[in-house]
């Protein structure tokens, strides 16, 4: 293991601080050091979608994405969706619309179906389809996803 540097992150709305070496992603640190485990370690090469976060407002892969480079960053995990209330109306149409089976995709999928729809509050099936395209889901397919995005899009525009 090489030299550690300490960095700052504000994950979910707080501030922590980290001694991380160079090499370590930025998933490993919210898995292993901040112990937010909702974010999925699925096929460690970018590929599947499982591990997606928001940096700085963007979905990002977390497994691709060194710790060192979001030195004072915002991150939000699917912990931070829901942090002070009710489940995200996105969370709740993945329940609603059984777009959850073994779960292990979900968090991603959530979290880049929320940036979609908060920049887009009013998505086609393509846009949906588009979002969602970098993202595996080996349990539920994707007709029961796109299903509960558009609800969850429909639900966003109503609560606003």
């Amino acid at each position: 293991m090489g030299k550690k540097q300490q960095i700052t992150l504000k994950v979910n709305g707080e501030d922590w601080e980290v001694d991380v070496a160079n090499n370590t992603t930025l998933l490993d640190v919210l898995r292993e050091d901040l112990n937010l485990i909702g974010t999925k370690e699925g096929c460690d090469d970018g590929s599947c979608g499982a591990c997606t976060v928001m940096i700085n407002g963007t979905p990002a892969l977390s497994c691709l994405t060194l710790a060192v480079e979001c030195n004072g960053f915002e991150i939000t995990t699917i912990e931070g969706l829901n942090k002070d209330g009710p489940l995200e109306p996105m969370q709740q149409s993945f329940i609603e619309k059984d777009a959850v089976q073994c779960g292990f995709c979900t968090s991603g999928m959530i979290i880049g179906a929320k940036h979609l729809v908060d920049n887009n509050p009013n998505p086609t099936d393509e846009d949906v389809r588009e979002r969602l395209s970098g993202h595996i889901c080996r349990c539920t397919g994707y007709v029961k996803a796109i299903e509960a995005v558009m609800d969850g899009a429909l639900k966003t525009r109503q609560s606003r």
